[in-house]
């Protein structure tokens, strides 16, 4: 009994603890339950909150793992990027084409003046001015003064002349008395060197490091002197005797100043012939004869009073119904690339460092000129006719400016007319200002930036 008696209490606290331990578990699994409902509440809300569908791809069934959540969220902001980029480039492009349009292509129709300036005036009358870097050199018979973009005067030289000339590559410039003897070499610093000749100058010419050139002559030969920048000679020379190989017409230096171009006139068969002639004084130079490393007869029909470098490896000649485009791509074999005759009579010519520009007469009758601009290597650019009654034209900047003395007339390199029309003002020579629509004018004493509108 008390055997029995045991068992049964036994069983009975068994089944107390076993009935305990069940409603623990039980509870546990609730517990679970809970958090995995809540998890998916979560997961549903997360899903609902970023508006993403789930990886079935329609707008419910099962929940998206965590991964996919996170894919999802990059996925959106990727392409909030791109919205935002593109939205960024049309606009930039926009901006773009507008300043394009503004400064490149629209017609300007009326100026402004915004400012002018009285610079010294000269005692023997004469006043010359010459683009020099981005501002402009005036030079008379009495001296030289640089005059910045603001119409001040940076510095200047005094001198006396009877028939100054002016010649100008970069930020050096060379000032010369024609028929005389004096010679001086400035930057944008001031007066570099002084330089004096034996016999009268007739040309001169500079490089874009001080080099100069000068051309003399005498009853029997013509000569080339150079110099260099502070005035002191170089050991250099270039001769022609006229009885045999003719006289020298003009000279041009290469803007490192180590390579000359020049323009020969010989006598043949009781008529005129023309010669261009390069000369190298590098180290390249030197195995050659007298260090002429070319000659070129292709233009002998025609004077070729004008010859210029345009930049280190390009050079022109200018002759009477024809120019020359040549190439110095190889120092001591130059070549030339392009001979363009011209039935018509050319009236003018203008050249920079990129672009060279000749008028003619126009064979269209409803038109009296016609400008054709081509690039340094004798492509063609434009062909624009036009019946401006112009004196003068020059290229500055990536315009072409024709003019007189109270008007003026402009192109850009596309042959379209930006500008044409009169100012209250005379003046004797334009270029292009620091500012897209600035034009720098200048005559006499005074010097005025306008604002094309």
């Amino acid at each position: 009994m008390v055997s029995d008696s045991g068992t049964a209490s036994g069983q009975e606290a068994w089944g107390v603890v076993w009935i305990d331990m069940t409603g623990d578990m039980q509870m546990s699994n609730m517990d679970s339950m809970e958090r995995e409902r809540k998890k998916r509440q979560l997961r549903e809300r997360m899903i609902s909150s970023s508006g993403s569908p789930d990886s079935s791809g329609r707008g419910g069934g099962r929940s998206l793992s965590e991964e996919e959540i996170v894919r999802n969220a990059e996925r959106h902001t990727r392409r909030k990027r791109i919205r935002l980029l593109a939205a960024a480039a049309v606009l930039v492009i926009a901006a773009a084409g507008i300043f394009y349009y503004y400064f490149y292509v629209r017609r300007y129709e009326t100026y402004k003046v915004a400012w002018e300036r009285q610079v010294p005036a000269s005692e023997g009358g004469f006043s010359g001015y010459e683009s020099f870097g981005s501002n402009v050199l005036k030079y008379t018979k009495d001296g030289a003064s640089y005059i910045d973009g603001k119409g001040k005067v940076v510095w200047s030289i005094s001198y006396e002349m009877k028939s100054p000339i002016c010649y100008v590559n970069g930020m050096y410039a060379v000032i010369a008395d024609r028929q005389g003897n004096d010679i001086y070499i400035c930057n944008g610093e001031g007066l570099r060197g002084q330089a004096k000749t034996t016999l009268p100058i007739m040309r001169a010419a500079v490089s874009a490091h001080g080099v100069t050139a000068a051309l003399l002559e005498d009853s029997t030969a013509s000569y080339i002197t150079f110099f260099k920048e502070d005035g002191s000679s170089l050991n250099w020379g270039i001769k022609t005797v006229m009885s045999k190989s003719g006289y020298l017409m003009d000279v041009s230096l290469s803007p490192e100043g180590t390579q000359v171009m020049v323009s020969n006139v010989y006598l043949q068969d009781a008529g005129i012939g023309n010669r261009i002639a390069f000369y190298n004084f590098s180290e390249y130079g030197k195995s050659y004869p007298d260090r002429l490393v070319g000659g070129f007869e292709e233009m002998k029909s025609s004077l070729i009073p004008r010859v210029r470098f345009l930049d280190e490896t390009h050079a022109c000649a200018f002759g009477n119904g024809q120019i020359g485009f040549f190439s110095l791509e190889n120092e001591t074999s130059p070549a030339m690339t392009s001979q363009l005759p011209y039935e018509e009579e050319i009236r003018s010519i203008c050249y920079s460092d990129r672009y060279v520009g000749v008028v003619v007469d126009s064979a269209q009758g409803e038109y009296d000129y016609r400008l054709d601009v081509y690039s340094a290597s004798g492509k063609l650019k434009f062909s624009q006719p036009f019946n401006f009654q112009y004196r003068d034209i020059v290229i500055d900047a990536d315009m072409v400016i024709l003019y007189n003395e109270n008007s003026c007339e402009i192109y850009n390199m596309s042959g379209k007319c930006r500008f044409s029309g009169s100012f209250d003002f005379t003046f004797s020579a334009v270029r292009a200002g620091k500012m897209k629509n600035e034009l720098i004018f200048t005559g006499g004493d005074t010097i005025r930036s306008v604002h094309l509108k």
